[in-house]
């Protein structure tokens, strides 16, 4: 059975940590593409940081959607609340698209590999601290379960 009200809840975190957590993997790879030593430093480039961290959240959350939500129905229906799974689902999506990314087609280890793989531990740990914890929350056992 479903609790509708916990579900809508659900879905709407759902929503919002797959945001957070697209945001959070590409504020991460912005942070250390420009390396800004603050926003006393050089504001602009804080900006720069900040702006493109934010948009690169964007593609990244457009090329990785589906992936991302396979594994957050598998979490959802399974009811895996772990963060290792959250963790280890993020990276593994992030070094899967920057493996399958590569013009030359080769399904191999390239540089930048450890970094896509942070990006998307990032990216998971984010997700599971707004939605991730309550996975399957929604659904009422019955006493058998």
């Amino acid at each position: 059975m479903v609790d509708a009200g916990r579900l809508v809840w659900q879905l709407v975190k759902i929503v919002v940590g797959y945001a957070v957590a697209v945001a959070a993997a590409g504020l991460f790879l912005s942070w250390g593409f420009f390396r800004p030593h603050g926003v006393d430093a050089d504001p602009v480039a804080f900006a720069a940081t900040v702006g493109s961290g934010l948009i690169s959240g964007f593609v990244i959350g457009g090329i990785a959607a589906i992936p991302a939500f396979a594994a957050i129905l598998a979490a959802e229906l399974l009811r895996l609340k772990s963060v290792i799974f959250h963790i280890a689902a993020g990276g593994l999506i992030g070094l899967g698209l920057w493996v399958l990314g590569d013009p030359a087609r080769e399904a191999a280890l390239r540089p930048g590999s450890t970094i896509a793989l942070a990006a998307g531990f990032a990216a998971g740990l984010a997700y599971w601290l707004v939605a991730g914890r309550t996975s399957g929350k929604w659904r009422i056992l019955s006493p058998r379960e």
